[in-house]
């Protein structure tokens, strides 16, 4: 993986689209959620927003909450606006929204609010080992 590091801050979509060079809707936003107390990886496309109904039951998931940027901190070790799709301790279970299939490449965050990287949805797949769901509201 190519990581570009910028200047410009990438910690919201149209920074990250604006730094990249890329429409918004190629923007990965890395987000992480609680099901039940549960941290997993949710994928989004640019400006697509989760449907919290639809994540918890693609979780199988009795609750579901995003996290705030403190838990994010101390579980994974990335602050918000640069969290990447890869890197954890521990590999969180993968929900990828399945608009991000509609692109040859979506551009990640790299850990922090100025690096990013350029990925396949399919290869983004294969390393979160993620699944495709309709995931949008």
């Amino acid at each position: 993986m190519d990581v570009t590091v910028c200047e410009a801050s990438i910690s919201t979509v149209k920074d990250a689209a604006l730094a990249v060079g890329a429409p918004e809707e190629h923007i990965l936003k890395s987000l992480i959620f609680l099901a039940d107390d549960e941290p997993v990886l949710v994928l989004m496309a640019g400006e697509n927003r989760v449907d919290s109904k639809k994540l918890r039951k693609a979780a199988g998931a009795k609750k579901i909450r995003m996290a705030d940027a403190d838990f994010v901190y101390q579980w994974s070790g990335f602050r918000t606006g640069g969290v990447p799709p890869v890197g954890y301790g521990e590999k969180p279970r993968a929900f990828l929204d399945e608009d991000l299939f509609l692109y040859p490449v979506v551009w990640a965050a790299a850990g922090t609010d100025h690096a990013f990287f350029p990925i396949s949805p399919s290869e983004l797949a294969d390393i979160t080992g993620g699944m495709a769901y309709p995931l949008k509201k």
